[in-house]
């Protein structure tokens, strides 16, 4: 098939004038036409997919959102205007809420390419209603086989690699897992093909999306290292120039690429022709010979590829407050750190009156609980993770007793001990390891479908834009998730890292993919991208939803702050400006968070189901643009 060296295309829109400017971040796009697209991409059987049109598709026109969809038969809250109709549609036409999940997963890959692709990972918390069981999906990248210790060491200085070094470079990228999960979550749980299910996506890469002020932002923050690779130039600076507001950004090369893993299935990215491309690409970053950046060659191999697998595992589950709590395991540290705060909480009566004394103590657990993670949680199929201990109730009471009602422990405390030995308390201690840097730039999607089975979805390549290296003319951006490891061993005498580089090892997160059940049914689910911050907002929202009394609406709404055992605690100014006194009159130093983006943290999704088939979805009002949430037949 003929392969554009263009694969982008920009061409004015026919809508009416942009937004405003908005806080650059997250995803907001879609088209009036989107549904109809969508249905017809949806309304035949799987078969070969076929070729692409002769002529441009009309264009789409701007979005049109909702934060709050209230409604029976199946629902869906995504960041994304397309990606909620894909997935909509796909209930619609009889597919259960796995099928959906995928469906708008392939389409963000579309519209949120800086933050969602199949050059990436991701982790999967579902609910299958008919064994009432749930289950969790490890899709996390892992290291090249190559991968040592000191791979983010530079041989020159013997000192880390600068960190933007690390991001714009193929030693940062994992081997992608989002494609194997699909693959295992379908054959599992689903009821379409991949095939049918890449239609919607396939149509909105061919017709595009209309640019608004967020994607043009995204993209000129990357300008500089993306005019540095040639295929990425070519993709998101089309004419050499950031994609305008309001002009139509299309994705041909990403269509193609579709098309062929609908025709060929996975094994043409793990072990076919596709892998190959990326092995090399890996390899050999594709930059332009007139660039002076430094772009190191990664240490990924076509057997890299080929040893890749998805990996179903036992999800965490705490009880909180009449509640079933369930999160991703290692290696996500997010629901580990979930659980174990919300364990540390639940030595402590809450009462929705007192707000800065609920606050108080959820900060304070924060902080315990990010110096356990950073000390015990890594991959554990590579390192040993006391995760039963870290979670249960002995080690909880053990960490509660070193909070003080009145006042803020310094921070860092040190990590505890999660030996299954508790005394009743123990003194706080001063040594602690630093926190890493994550990059916050992911996306969470939920979705639930008639026969009550739920997903919660969070995926990523980590930085906005990846590293950088887009496969040439594929249409996809690879990850940098391998930066997430930490980049140096600790100093002799030190205590160990479990979260240091090595091979096939996955590098530890903080996605937080959560289901909460009551009484043996889904009661929410809920998720945020933020990198660490992903595991303070989920807290927060169910300390706001479980112990503030706030609607679900409300409780995603309320200003965040985030509290990862650091000397500040980071706030979005409405918070400060509400809560800032009375905690800093408890010793809490509160400062704004400084992002990116600046001042907002996190861009949530969730769901509740506020009685037997009724559900309310709920996205973002106005984080990051705002999300969009969808219910199959609307309440009323």
């Amino acid at each position: 098939m003929f392969r554009s060296p263009s694969p982008s295309h920009v061409s004015p829109s026919h809508a009416p004038p942009a937004r405003a400017a908005k806080p650059s971040g997250g995803s907001r796009r879609t088209a009036a036409a989107a549904a109809l697209a969508v249905a017809a991409s949806l309304a035949v059987p799987a078969a070969p997919a076929a070729a692409a049109p002769a002529t441009a598709p009309p264009h789409p026109r701007p979005p049109v959102k909702q934060p709050v969809a209230t409604g029976y038969g199946g629902a869906v809250s995504t960041v994304d205007p397309d990606a909620s109709r894909t997935a909509l549609e796909v209930l619609r036409r009889g597919g259960n809420a796995m099928d959906a999940a995928v469906a708008a997963g392939a389409t963000l890959g579309v519209t949120e390419p800086f933050v969602a692709a199949i050059g990436g990972g991701g982790y999967m918390v579902y609910y299958d209603a008919k064994t009432r069981r749930v289950h969790a999906l490890d899709g996390r990248e892992f290291a090249p086989k190559r991968m040592r210790q000191d791979a983010f060491i530079d041989p020159a200085t013997g000192r880390p690699l600068p960190f933007d070094q690390a991001v714009t470079s193929g030693l940062g990228v994992g081997v992608p897992g989002t494609l194997a999960q699909w693959d295992l979550a379908l054959r599992r749980f689903g009821t379409r093909d991949l095939g049918t299910l890449l239609r919607p996506a396939i149509k909105v890469a061919d017709r595009g999306f209309v640019v608004d002020q967020e994607f043009h932002d995204q993209t000129a923050t990357n300008e500089a290292r993306f005019r540095d690779i040639v295929p990425t130039r070519r993709l998101f600076l089309p004419g050499g120039k950031v994609p305008a507001v309001g002009s139509v950004f299309r994705n041909p090369d990403l269509a193609d690429t579709y098309r062929e893993l609908a025709r060929r299935g996975t094994g043409w990215f793990y072990k076919g022709g596709l892998g190959r491309e990326i092995a090399r690409t890996v390899a050999e970053p594709p930059v332009d010979p007139e660039a002076t950046r430094d772009v190191r060659p990664g240490l990924m191999e076509r057997g890299d590829l080929a040893a890749y697998r998805a990996v179903p595992r036992k999800p965490t589950h705490v009880p909180y407050r009449g509640t079933d709590v369930y999160g991703m395991p290692p290696s996500s540290s997010g629901g580990s750190t979930v659980g174990e705060a919300l364990t540390i909480l639940g030595n402590f009566r809450l009462d929705a009156r007192d707000p800065v004394t609920a606050l108080h103590y959820y900060l304070e657990a924060s902080k315990l609980a990010y110096a356990d993670r950073g000390r015990y949680v890594g991959d554990a199929d590579k390192v040993d993770v006391p995760l039963d201990e870290l979670l249960s109730s002995g080690f909880a009471r053990e960490r509660a007793c070193l909070i003080k009602p009145d006042r803020a422990a310094a921070a860092p405390v040190a990590p505890g001990s999660p030996d299954g030995s508790y005394a009743p308390c123990v003194p706080p201690g001063t040594q602690t390891r630093a926190l890493a840097f994550e990059g916050p730039q992911t996306t969470h999607l939920n979705v639930a479908d008639k026969w009550g089975n739920v997903v919660a979805y969070t995926l990523s390549i980590e930085q906005f834009g990846g590293s950088g290296i887009t496969v040439p003319g594929r249409g996809f951006l690879l990850n940098n998730e391998l930066t997430d490891f930490s980049f140096q061993p600790p100093a002799p005498g030190q205590a160990p890292d479990p979260n240091l580089p090595g091979p096939r090892k996955r590098p530890r997160s903080s996605m937080s993919p959560t289901l909460v059940l009551k009484d043996g049914r889904p009661k929410l689910a809920v998720g945020t991208p933020g990198g660490s911050t992903i595991i303070t907002t989920v807290l927060q929202i169910l300390l706001n939803r479980i112990d503030l009394g706030m609607d679900l609406p409300t409780a995603l709404n309320a200003p965040r702050a985030t509290q990862r055992n650091t000397p500040q605690v980071f706030a979005e100014q409405p918070f400060i400006d509400r809560y800032g006194r009375d905690l800093a009159a408890r010793g809490h130093r509160l400062e704004p968070f400084p992002g990116p983006p600046a001042g907002v943290i996190g861009a949530a999704t969730g769901l509740e189901f506020l009685r037997p088939g009724l559900v309310q979805a709920v996205a973002e009002p106005s984080r990051r643009g705002g999300g969009s949430a969808l219910v199959v037949r609307p309440a009323g």
